[in-house]
């Protein structure tokens, strides 16, 4: 088939990447130069009508939606009024990631375990229940934040300036509502699932690590990089996030008149009372799509297909982990260095991936121009060889003005040994 992807980050590369292997045309708006075997179309991810014209002209047969401003520009909406299959939610159903509000309303309609929280639309309220809570707590910038307008806050110091930050600065766009919640204590991991309707199809696990720096040190991030699956969840916490959470929110969207159809993403975390819900997005997540896709055996649009024909499917995972490190320009997630020239690549493993983000080329040159740079992968047997595999992969690499974490992967193996 042909199929156009929409983006130009890590999580896009690994989806044209896995559309690639099952032996499809891949077309990818705006895409990156360092993406190879993919037909670059200079469109951008919220030029909903360029896109349309494309798809329509160039008769693509699935169009995959990757980053969440995307769909909040209601891509979704405009491809299905033209009878183009596309897959993602519609912006209406998009909210749950758009608007941390809405998610919770949905989440408290649907009786989904999560924080208790509050929500206000100006500084002054907020300041205000701070003087009456204690720490810890969690401000959340309620709107889009490019997966860094959470803060933890060990103190209402923290938590105060966290306010400031959402209400009084652009540093997370345009935001007119925070929302504060309790700090649920525990191990978070993801979870995600295809889903159309009330069908639901789940992804296996994968976990994430946001902050910046080694041992969960410094500011929270899109992420730092990530592994698939977690041996050491167990299938039961499995089987009740699935039914507590993933089922429950797609029935209720379907009554509210929104049905969800797309990636579901659900952030949780595992406390004492079972799983909870932290945050759901409205797409796959990133870096988590570029662990989950390496180990999918399944071809990805016949997952897609299925699903949303309401049919069920067996998925078919690779056995064995993926562990992805994300290379980041010195000074991310604040103003990251650009313009350094990163070698090495053809020294790589030919089984270690490379999933471009924050790059472009300068001649025959790959160079930074971005916060996250790229994502580098490795899939093995056991998660400790996979863990091995990509960090002496990148000690081949020639990487100035950049840094990564060096534990990914570590929570894991701490609990396996």
């Amino acid at each position: 088939m042909n199929v156009l992807v929409i983006g130009r980050g890590g999580r896009e590369h690994a989806l044209a990447w896995k559309l690639g292997q099952d032996g499809h045309e891949v077309f990818v708006a705006p895409g990156n130069l360092n993406m190879d075997g993919v037909t670059c179309v200079p469109i951008e991810e919220t030029d909903v009508s360029a896109l349309v014209g494309f798809a329509k002209r160039e008769g693509i047969d699935w169009t995959i939606v990757g980053p969440e401003s995307a769909l909040m520009a209601g891509v979704v909406d405009a491809f299905q009024a033209e009878g183009q299959r596309i897959f993602g939610p519609s912006k209406a159903a998009a909210l749950l990631e758009g608007s941390k509000a809405f998610a919770k309303e949905v989440m408290r309609e649907a009786d989904i375990p999560t924080a208790g929280y509050d929500t206000f639309t100006d500084a002054a309220s907020a300041l205000h229940h701070l003087d009456l809570s204690e720490a810890p707590l969690v401000v959340k910038a309620d709107g889009l934040a490019a997966g860094k307008g959470v803060t933890v806050a060990f103190t209402l110091d923290e938590a105060r300036a966290a306010i400031h930050d959402i209400f009084d600065t652009d540093k997370f766009g345009d935001q007119s509502r925070v929302v504060i919640e309790e700090y649920l204590d525990g191990e978070e991991f993801s979870l995600m699932a295809f889903v159309s309707g009330e069908h639901v199809i789940p992804m296996i696990t994968s976990q994430d690590h946001k902050r910046a720096f080694d041992g969960d040190k410094g500011p929270n991030t899109g992420g730092m990089g990530a592994y698939s699956p977690m041996p050491h969840l167990d299938d039961a916490v499995y089987a009740e996030a699935v039914e507590r959470v993933l089922i429950p929110l797609a029935r209720t969207m379907v009554e509210r008149g929104t049905p969800f159809q797309g990636f579901l993403y659900a952030g949780l975390i595992l406390t004492a009372d079972g799983p909870k819900v932290i945050e759901f997005n409205a797409r796959f997540g990133d870096p988590e799509t570029e662990v989950i896709l390496p180990n999918l055996a399944s071809p990805l649009l016949d997952v897609i297909e299925a699903v949303v024909d309401q049919k069920p499917y067996p998925i078919e995972w690779v056995d064995g982990y993926t562990i992805g490190v994300v290379v980041a320009a010195d000074g991310y997630p604040d103003k990251a260095a650009t313009g350094q020239v990163l070698s090495g690549f053809d020294r790589l493993p030919e089984d270690v991936l490379v999933f471009h983000a924050g790059t472009t080329r300068d001649g025959a040159d790959i160079v930074g121009n971005g916060g996250r740079l790229f994502v580098l992968t490795s899939t093995k047997p056991t998660l400790l060889e996979a863990k091995r595999a990509v960090y002496m992969a990148l000690e081949q690499l020639d990487l100035p003005q950049t840094f990564y974490r060096r534990d990914i992967g570590g929570r894991a193996l701490a609990h396996i040994f």
